[in-house]
């Protein structure tokens, strides 16, 4: 969920770096927890996920400013697709882990008592 969150703000980054400063792609990414790891190459996920960053991550600065900036917008709603997704998946399992723990604890108790 993180990473994909990070994906979409960075790609919202890069589209006003684009209109308004054309500073590099290692100082939009300053800030970020995954963002400088993913630009060196290393690989924060694995699979689906991890192919799909690489694909977002090598088509960066391999045209002129416009051609960069279509891209970034076609980018867009498909990393918002992807974050509201793991964002979702997140919330479902992080609720199940607690239940699950909470029904362990419960039943430790009773099995002590």
């Amino acid at each position: 969920m993180h990473v994909f969150s990070e994906l979409y703000e960075f790609n919202e980054k890069l589209i006003m770096n684009l209109k308004f400063n054309r500073m590099s792609m290692d100082k939009v990414a300053e800030g970020f927890k995954y963002i400088p790891e993913i630009l060196s190459g290393n690989s924060v996920l694995e699979g689906k996920d991890s192919e799909l960053i690489n694909e977002y991550i090598v088509n960066l600065g391999k045209s002129d400013a416009v051609s960069q900036l279509d891209y970034l917008n076609g980018r867009k709603a498909y990393l918002a697709k992807y974050r509201d997704e793991s964002n979702t998946e997140y919330k479902k399992y992080g609720s199940l882990y607690v239940k699950i723990f909470f029904m362990i604890g419960v039943l430790m108790a009773v099995l002590l008592a």
